[in-house]
């Protein structure tokens, strides 16, 4: 079915859009590329219309049934029927879920009509109408009787942030071409209490989440309401001078409440808080012209990229309080990288690339994307990550399919959590995520990210461009551009920074330059012409910043865009990731859909009465057990066995070969099968000293049998689609 019977289609079905100007979730009054609507891109197919496609068939009921089932719906029938009082289930915020349940289902249904679904989000909508008051005010667990008053917590009642989602699923009603819908009517009165309650002549407050600065700047732009905007405004401009209550374990910082916005530096505390923040803020400087505030957030960004985010693009270490760590401070095995805090950082590009055109807030989106946010949906649409490990060591437990799950302490994947705001968030970036692919300009189209699509837009003077992408991307590195339709105009691509300075590229046979950060072709191009873009995928091996503590001495795996992981299912039976170890001086191999690589296994003893080793020589000694050969003594009492390996610089695997070992074709290497040993070291020599001694029970039980396996690796999406197993992203290297 093409795009345009698809628009009749829910005509027919609701109401007949009303012409206002359509968009994404971002549509700035100014900027440098403007954002595409539903109806000027379409995916259509692929790896990205597979994962659409599972998220409407099978997410967005899930959460549903899910929210139905454990009363988060209900609780709006109880407040319109009264009895909420007592009766109220689950946590403070629960309202959101609904609200970003309701966004997910408005741009589905922009993106895909269907009439089951029309009709599911209409009902829905109707019961949360009917709790509104009839101020606006509009809040399951406060505000009634039986409850706290309206506003009685402004740091933990969530009560504007669970305003500020509504405002977001009504914002994608309207540019689905809805702007009558009732979600609108609902989330205008909501924002026009706000305003009467929190504007310049209401009480001076903040909410301890933000997201109501975001929703009601994008909902001016929506409906060309100033005083949202003003709202907005206020409200950012009123964070950072310790307004919010604070305990012993939640500082100021936490709130991001310790600094105001433009004098921040880099992102801090909350991970999904500090985001959102810094999404809205960018908004308000934006529509008010405001340099100095759009400047403070593009270098919070970059510090905050450069420091404090990981390979996966996830972003956020600690447990305790879901926050950002201190630079450098990436433990990939404490790694909390909450899903919803990726979502927030694709905001967050997003609306700097708007505002730029600079490709590296598309890698950036790119690269999270496809290994954060794609790591939380089981394969299956019915289960989900809440954070997102770097580092499994032992195998998880399978969370009950009928049960709640704790968030953060899902070591598989569960169907539903007690705080479970990354399912639905999930739910709303799916449907939505093809409006992030590609913008356009007075020039030309962009095309940002690579998959499956369909672009028709009009430039401002009126010249139409029309053309589909073509690829198999992720996995496949040939992107192809064909032109539907004669334009003068210019088609830019990204190059991703992993590919510059080796991707190739040509027009119709004829090579073109493609030596920078995007290709852009400029000419009069007739319908049929094709420009290919050629991305290499072969696997390549990356190292940390010599200061990501926790990381030194390791290296990564990446093919394309994707990070890879070694999974314990990849290895022989009873073997697991813990004593892993990948041989650089061996090339990677490329596969369809990741890498095989030379790991080495240890077996090491557990009779050992302390885990550390001091004097030469029981250094030399594990050095002999790691090496499965003879080794010279480390030298001094340094206490650090792998200085063997080089100095402690980040970059002690370099001695092992170069970075881009790559064997080519998938033909398995110099003949090996995938996880058989290739060699193996037993038996190894006892170090001197004298039987019995302390120094021989030491080095004794730090002997190791060695076996080297060829293992596959995968992507970092995928992992624990197999059922429990121990992974990494970061691997030791073997010694030279």
């Amino acid at each position: 079915m093409s795009h345009d019977l698809a628009l009749s289609r829910e005509a027919d079905l609701e109401s007949t859009p009303d012409g206002v100007t359509r968009g994404g979730p971002v549509a700035p009054t100014r900027s440098r590329l403007r954002p595409l609507g539903p109806d000027e891109i379409v995916i259509d197919g692929g790896f990205w219309g597979e994962r659409q496609s599972l998220n409407a068939d099978v997410i967005l009921a899930h959460c549903e049934t899910w929210m139905e089932r454990i009363g988060w719906i209900s609780n709006f029938d109880k407040v319109a029927d009264g009895v909420i009082g007592g009766n109220h289930a689950g946590i403070e915020f629960v309202d959101s879920e609904i609200y970003k349940l309701l966004e997910a289902m408005a741009w589905e249904l922009g993106r895909k009509p269907e009439a089951g679904l029309g009709a599911r989000y209409r009902a829905l909508v109707a019961r949360v109408a009917a709790a509104q008051d009839d101020d606006g005010y509009l809040n399951t667990s406060f505000g009634h009787p039986g409850q706290p008053p309206r506003y009685s917590n402004l740091e933990w009642g969530h009560e504007l942030y669970c305003f500020g989602h509504l405002i977001q699923a009504a914002v994608a009603r309207i540019r689905g071409g809805y702007s009558d819908d009732e979600i609108v009517r609902v989330a205008r009165r909501a924002a026009d209490h706000v305003y009467r309650e929190f504007g310049p002549d209401g009480r001076i407050g903040i909410c301890g989440h933000p997201e109501i600065e975001v929703a009601l700047a994008e909902l001016s732009r929506a409906t060309g309401e100033a005083r949202y905007l003003e709202m907005a405004q206020l409200f950012v401009e009123r964070r950072g001078n310790g307004m919010l209550a604070t305990t012993i374990l939640f500082g100021h910082e936490y709130f991001q409440d310790d600094v105001p916005v433009r004098d921040a530096t880099v992102l801090r505390g909350h991970a999904v808080r500090a985001l959102y923040l810094a999404s809205g803020a960018l908004d308000v400087a934006t529509e008010t012209h405001d340099r100095q505030l759009a400047d403070a957030i593009a270098l919070q960004w970059k510090n905050t990229v450069s420091r404090r985010t990981y390979i996966t693009g996830g972003m956020g270490s600690h447990h305790q309080d879901e926050a950002f760590g201190d630079d450098y401070e990436l433990p990939a095995d404490r790694a909390y990288s909450e899903t919803c805090a990726g979502i927030g950082s694709v905001m967050l590009s997003w609306r700097l690339l708007l505002q730029t055109g600079e490709s590296a807030y598309a890698d950036l989106i790119e690269r999270t994307l496809l290994n954060n946010i794609l790591a939380s949906p089981r394969e299956d649409g019915r289960a989900f990550y809440y954070t997102n490990t770097l580092q499994q060591r032992t195998e998880g437990a399978e969370p009950s399919e009928d049960e709640l799950s704790e968030r953060a302490e899902a070591s598989l994947r569960a169907p539903w959590f007690e705080v479970s705001c990354c399912p639905t968030n999930v739910a709303r970036t799916l449907a939505s995520v093809g409006l992030y692919f590609a913008t356009a300009d007075v020039d030309g189209v962009q095309l940002h990210q690579f998959g499956d699509y369909s672009v028709k837009t009009e430039l401002p003077d009126g010249r139409l461009v029309s053309l589909r992408v073509e690829s198999g991307y992720p996995f496949h590195g040939t992107v192809r551009v064909r032109v539907l339709a004669d334009v003068d105009a210019t088609i830019t691509l990204r190059i991703p920074r992993w590919a510059q300075g080796v991707a190739t590229a040509s027009l119709g046979g004829t090579p073109l330059v493609a030596d920078g950060t995007e290709l852009a072709v400029s000419r009069h191009f007739t319908a049929g012409d094709c420009i290919e873009l050629l991305l290499p995928m072969e696997p390549r091996v990356v190292r940390p910043h010599p200061r990501i503590d926790a990381a030194r001495g390791t290296v990564a795996v990446e093919r394309g865009p994707l990070v890879l992981v070694l999974e314990s299912p990849d290895l022989p039976a009873g073997a697991g990731t813990e004593t892993a170890e990948i041989d650089l001086s061996r090339p990677l191999v490329q596969t369809a859909r990741g890498a095989r690589a030379a790991v080495r296994l240890r077996v090491d003893s557990d009779d050992a009465p302390w885990p550390y080793f001091g004097d030469a020589a029981q250094t030399a000694a594990v050095a002999v057990a790691d090496t499965g050969g003879a080794a010279d003594a480390a030298g001094p009492d340094t206490g650090v066995a792998a200085d063997l390996a080089g100095p402690d610089t980040g970059a002690a695997a370099d001695l092992a070969g170069p970075d881009t070992g790559v064997a080519g074709a998938d033909t398995g290497g110099a003949g090996h099968v995938a996880g058989a040993p290739l060699s193996e070291a037993a038996g190894l020599p006892s170090p001197s000293g004298a039987a019995g001694t302390p120094h021989a029970a030491h080095t004794m039980a730090s002997q190791a049998s060695v076996t080297i396996v060829d293992a596959e690796l995968t992507p970092y999406f995928a992992w624990a689609n197999r059922g429990p197993s121990t992974m990494r992203v970061w691997l030791p290297t073997v010694p030279s």
